[in-house]
């Protein structure tokens, strides 16, 4: 036998060697049960917890493509109608929009600190009208002002969204647009209401101006 064949035999024999080598180890090693499925559940069960206590939306809504493929309902229609007073909502207006991309923060009230949805909505409201809103957008939904129908909505209306119940609030701007506090690690910002998420889960409209 020639010294290549020699070397080719024994590269065989050491690497059929290895593979029984590693398939001894794999049967020796027990199974190990993960952490990971315990700890995500963990994680989960604050996150549900935080969404209950903070009154607004804590969950960032995925954004889909436009258009009407995996609606499950008709566009609102919305109308827009003129302000009672309309100095007064262009005031709310033009301090709400000034906000977009202040960072979202749980518990905030301030452009210092960053907003949470009814921590915008109370900050916008308090300084431009010295009108004091509860704190959380479910308390802000019962207040006994008028609710609006058929989505006749006016610039600084107060919109709300949840699944069955309020959990969140925004700030109306006009043509279909408002502006909110979404969700943690966003900003402030202007989103539609006919967009995906949030057609499917608005809830009305109340008239705080008055």
């Amino acid at each position: 036998m020639t010294a290549v064949h020699r070397r080719g035999k024994l590269c065989r024999m050491q690497t059929a060697n290895r593979s029984v080598h590693y398939r001894e180890a794999a049967a020796k090693v027990p199974a190990r049960t993960s952490a990971r499925p315990v700890k995500a559940l963990a994680v989960t069960l604050v996150a549900v917890a935080i969404a209950a206590l903070a009154g607004c939306a804590s969950h960032p809504p995925r954004q889909r493509p436009a258009g009407e493929a995996g609606h499950r309902i008709a566009p609102i229609a919305i109308v827009d109608v003129p302000a009672r007073d309309p100095q007064r909502a262009n005031a709310v207006l033009i301090r709400a929009i000034g906000l977009v991309g202040t960072p979202y923060r749980y518990g905030g009230n301030t452009p210092q600190t960053g907003f949470d949805c009814s921590g915008l909505v109370n900050f916008v409201f308090r300084d431009m009208d010295h009108l004091a809103l509860p704190r959380t957008a479910r308390d802000i939904a019962a207040l006994p002002v008028p609710a609006i129908r058929d989505a006749h909505l006016a610039p600084a209306d107060l919109v709300f969204f949840g699944s069955g119940r309020v959990d969140h609030v925004g700030i109306y701007v006009g043509q279909g647009r408002f502006v909110h506090a979404p969700n943690s690690g966003g900003t402030v910002r202007l989103d539609t209401i006919n967009g995906y998420y949030w057609r499917e889960h608005y809830l009305g409209a109340r008239r705080v101006l008055r």
